[in-house]
């Protein structure tokens, strides 16, 4: 196999940067799951706390003990059940109470860290013992086992893990007060919007700002860090800018990708628009910085996290009185980054110049006859490495993978189903590391594609680059509908 030193940098590249999505990945999948719990937890709050829409002594005493027992109890075990399954839970909620009990804050972080840890070290201890217990008293191992380390793990979270995660929150949350006193908190979306485009935007609103701001909220009603990463603002103003002075071929989808992004509240819809002409991140940044900016001067904040990130959540959890400010937020960042990405587009002037190929036109090439692939890499005039092939006839069920599994895959998974239902092909949706072991064909975009092919690396997996329109989903039915092979 040859290459040169320039895909070697690239391999290397994407590596690191699966990598990176994978690590926060596993943050997100610690909070997505939970999100139903963590908007109660703020409905409750805007409702009932003294300056509330229902002020309520009695029914406001649900909301510390909702963020300091239960929201940290439920990402330990979930955490817990990632690693190890339903016995990897339960070590993780033992263990997470230590972390609880022995601090001040809520301990969202400390359960990130000693749920999956405590599951991690349950999943060691039984394969340690497989096979070597004798017949008739695995119950009593397995209960007792789990019992043990559970509760060694909750006293090295009240005594150990728990104090030092509380010092690591109270620091994160000075060096949040000290950007908002300096007015300098706008600047943090110079790292979070080019972050999102490379689909780390989960990882950061749930396992950065997320346990941030429900601190924040606790004390004081409302947060701006619920606004920094969700404001569907940016994204909203580079898909306007795309509708109106964007390659010919790409204005059509445009709207569409408006309606999901700002209504359905999946984001990750404009990510492709972006990586289609990079440039366009320095739109975004400017609409991020001017959202946050603005949430500044008019003191706005959300009462919990928006998810997913549509302007109806928003709504829903923004505290009493402050539904104007808010959307004054939104309005000013999509109309900045509107600005700015019409500008960098030269308000449609030389759109199809050429310079820069749309993400729909760079799909790989229609497969030829001897080699029928869909979604694989055209040739370069390099050696690539092989990659399993499936025949279209075989193709039973295919698997959609995001990297939550809670947002654009299911999105596309309801696409696809009624795309595929006349061929009898069944379609379901995870996150791209649950990707059960069994699965044959994966479905995910290009930038997930390394994390899918490691998950599963058996399965054929076909990449995307446009959630709306990608050749590769007419490529893809009609080798079902064909019998055409599948090369991933």
């Amino acid at each position: 196999m040859t290459t040169d030193v320039s895909q070697l940098k690239n391999l290397q590249g994407n590596g690191i940067r699966a990598r990176v999505q994978r690590f926060g990945g596993n943050l997100a999948g610690m909070i997505m799951p939970n999100i139903g719990a963590f908007i109660a937890w703020g409905l409750i709050t805007a409702m009932f706390i003294p300056t509330g829409w229902l002020p309520n002594e009695t029914l406001a005493q649900l909301v510390d003990p909702t963020i300091k027992f239960l929201l940290p109890l439920l990402i330990g075990y979930t955490g817990g059940r990632m690693v190890h399954g339903q016995r990897g839970a339960v070590v993780g909620a033992i263990a997470t109470m230590g972390v609880i009990v022995g601090a001040d804050v809520p301990m969202f972080l400390g359960a990130m860290i000693i749920g999956p840890l405590a599951a991690l070290l349950m999943k060691w201890f039984d394969r340690l013992i497989e096979g070597k217990v004798r017949s008739g008293f695995e119950m009593l191992v397995n209960n007792f086992s789990a019992g043990i380390l559970g509760g060694a793990m909750a006293l090295l979270g009240l005594i150990g893990i728990g104090p030092v995660v509380e010092a690591l929150t109270n620091g994160a949350s000075n060096v949040v007060d000290f950007l908002v006193d300096n007015s300098l908190l706008p600047l943090v979306s110079i790292i979070v919007e080019p972050a999102k485009a490379l689909f780390l935007n989960n990882a950061i609103n749930h396992g950065v700002f997320g346990p941030l701001g429900l601190e924040q909220a606790r004390e004081a009603g409302q947060s701006i860090l619920f606004m920094i990463e969700t404001n569907p603002g940016p994204g909203l103003g580079v898909l306007l800018a795309f509708w109106f002075f964007g390659p010919r071929k790409t204005r059509p989808s445009a709207p569409g990708a408006i309606i999901i992004h700002f209504f359905g509240g999946i984001h990750e819809i404009y990510f492709p628009y972006l990586l289609m002409k990079p440039k366009l991140i320095l739109a975004a940044i400017a609409g991020g910085m001017a959202g946050v900016g603005t949430a500044l001067v008019t003191n706005s904040g959300l009462v919990a996290p928006p998810a997913p990130g549509s302007i109806f959540a928003y709504m829903a959890v923004t505290p009493r009185g402050g539904h104007l400010s808010v959307l004054l937020c939104i309005a000013v960042a999509t109309a900045v980054s509107f600005i700015v990405a019409a500008a960098l587009m030269k308000f449609g002037h030389g759109a199809d110049a050429g310079d820069e190929t749309p993400a729909a036109d760079a799909a790989p090439e229609p497969p030829t006859a001897a080699a029928p692939a869909v979604g694989a890499p055209t040739s370069n005039g390099t050696t690539t490495t092989t990659r399993p092939v499936i025949s279209g006839r075989d193709v039973k069920s295919i698997v959609v993978a995001c990297d939550a599994g809670m947002g654009s895959s299911v999105m596309l998974a309801s696409q696809m189903r009624t795309r595929l239902k006349p061929y009898g092909v069944t379609v379901e949706h995870v996150a791209v590391n649950d990707i059960p072991a069994g699965a044959r064909l994966v479905l995910t975009h290009t930038d997930l594609a390394e994390r899918a092919r490691s998950t599963v690396p058996h399965a054929v997996v076909v990449e995307f680059r446009m959630f709306l329109g990608d050749p590769a989903f007419d490529r893809l039915e009609k080798a079902i509908k064909e019998g055409d092979e599948i090369r991933g």
